[in-house]
Protein backbone atom coordinates (compact mmCIF):
# COMPACT_ATOMS: atom_id res chain seq x y z
CA UNK A 1 0.00 0.00 0.00
CA UNK A 2 1.60 3.64 -1.08
CA UNK A 3 1.85 5.77 1.86
CA UNK A 4 3.35 9.50 1.54
CA UNK A 5 4.25 10.99 5.29
CA UNK A 6 5.72 14.23 5.05
CA UNK A 7 6.81 16.25 8.45
CA UNK A 8 8.61 18.94 9.29
CA UNK A 9 6.56 21.96 9.29
CA UNK A 10 6.01 25.02 11.33
CA UNK A 11 6.03 28.59 11.91
CA UNK A 12 9.01 30.57 10.93
CA UNK A 13 9.84 34.33 10.39
CA UNK A 14 10.43 36.01 7.38
CA UNK A 15 14.10 35.52 5.65
CA UNK A 16 14.19 31.92 7.81
CA UNK A 17 14.59 28.57 6.72
CA UNK A 18 13.19 25.42 7.06
CA UNK A 19 13.30 21.47 5.46
CA UNK A 20 10.11 19.25 4.73
CA UNK A 21 10.88 15.49 4.57
CA UNK A 22 8.35 13.14 2.99
CA UNK A 23 8.91 9.34 3.75
CA UNK A 24 7.98 6.73 1.34
CA UNK A 25 6.26 3.35 1.73
CA UNK A 26 4.96 1.14 -0.57
CA UNK A 27 6.38 0.96 -3.70
CA UNK A 28 9.57 0.98 -5.37
CA UNK A 29 11.33 4.69 -4.42
CA UNK A 30 14.04 5.04 -6.77
CA UNK A 31 11.28 3.96 -9.62
CA UNK A 32 9.07 7.23 -9.58
CA UNK A 33 9.20 11.09 -9.69
CA UNK A 34 8.32 12.58 -6.53
CA UNK A 35 6.84 16.26 -6.15
CA UNK A 36 6.31 18.47 -3.24
CA UNK A 37 3.14 20.74 -3.65
CA UNK A 38 1.45 23.54 -1.75
CA UNK A 39 -1.84 25.02 -0.95
CA UNK A 40 -2.09 28.08 0.34
CA UNK A 41 -5.90 29.04 2.43
CA UNK A 42 -8.48 30.27 -0.17
CA UNK A 43 -6.15 29.07 -3.38
CA UNK A 44 -5.56 26.22 -5.28
CA UNK A 45 -2.98 23.56 -4.81
CA UNK A 46 0.01 24.22 -7.13
CA UNK A 47 3.32 22.55 -8.27
CA UNK A 48 6.20 23.40 -5.82
CA UNK A 49 9.12 21.23 -7.11
CA UNK A 50 9.49 17.63 -8.77
CA UNK A 51 12.51 15.32 -9.08
CA UNK A 52 13.00 12.28 -10.94
CA UNK A 53 13.54 9.10 -9.68
CA UNK A 54 17.11 8.98 -9.93
CA UNK A 55 17.59 12.50 -8.76
CA UNK A 56 19.24 13.23 -11.62
CA UNK A 57 16.86 16.05 -12.36
CA UNK A 58 14.65 18.28 -10.52
CA UNK A 59 12.30 21.31 -11.80
CA UNK A 60 10.60 23.98 -9.76
CA UNK A 61 7.86 26.97 -9.65
CA UNK A 62 9.48 30.13 -11.10
CA UNK A 63 8.15 32.26 -7.22
CA UNK A 64 10.70 29.66 -5.51
CA UNK A 65 13.38 29.24 -8.11
CA UNK A 66 16.67 30.19 -6.23
CA UNK A 67 15.39 29.64 -2.76
CA UNK A 68 13.80 26.42 -2.46
CA UNK A 69 15.65 22.96 -3.67
CA UNK A 70 14.14 19.29 -3.80
CA UNK A 71 16.22 16.20 -3.13
CA UNK A 72 16.12 12.76 -2.39
CA UNK A 73 17.69 9.69 -0.91
CA UNK A 74 16.95 6.34 -2.68
CA UNK A 75 18.05 4.61 0.64
CA UNK A 76 16.21 6.07 2.97
CA UNK A 77 13.30 6.13 0.55
CA UNK A 78 12.72 9.94 1.77
CA UNK A 79 12.63 13.21 -0.40
CA UNK A 80 13.23 16.42 1.01
CA UNK A 81 12.22 19.82 0.33
CA UNK A 82 15.09 22.71 1.74
CA UNK A 83 13.20 26.16 1.48
CA UNK A 84 15.37 29.60 2.49
CA UNK A 85 14.55 32.78 2.68
CA UNK A 86 10.74 31.73 3.01
CA UNK A 87 8.30 34.87 2.39
CA UNK A 88 4.80 35.00 4.21
CA UNK A 89 3.86 33.82 1.19
CA UNK A 90 5.47 30.72 1.63
CA UNK A 91 2.72 30.10 4.43
CA UNK A 92 0.57 26.86 2.88
CA UNK A 93 0.15 23.49 3.40
CA UNK A 94 2.25 21.70 1.75
CA UNK A 95 1.83 17.91 -0.21
CA UNK A 96 4.31 15.47 -1.01
CA UNK A 97 3.24 13.74 -4.45
CA UNK A 98 3.56 10.94 -6.50
CA UNK A 99 2.23 9.42 -9.70
CA UNK A 100 2.03 5.23 -10.23
CA UNK A 101 0.82 3.86 -13.74
CA UNK A 102 -1.45 7.47 -13.70
CA UNK A 103 -2.75 7.50 -10.21
CA UNK A 104 -1.71 10.03 -7.86
CA UNK A 105 -0.79 9.65 -4.31
CA UNK A 106 -0.72 12.32 -1.62
CA UNK A 107 0.55 12.53 2.23
CA UNK A 108 -1.71 14.73 4.68
CA UNK A 109 0.60 17.63 4.41
CA UNK A 110 2.40 19.45 6.22
CA UNK A 111 1.62 23.11 7.84
CA UNK A 112 4.18 26.22 6.97
CA UNK A 113 3.39 29.38 8.35
CA UNK A 114 5.93 32.09 7.38
CA UNK A 115 4.82 35.16 9.69
CA UNK A 116 6.82 37.46 12.59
Amino acid sequence: QVQLVESGGGLVQPGGSLTLFCAAFGFTFSHYAMSWYRQAPGKERELVATITGTGSSTSSADSVQGRFTVSRDNVRNTVYLQMNSLKPEDTAVYFCNTRIYARDYWGKGTLVTVSS
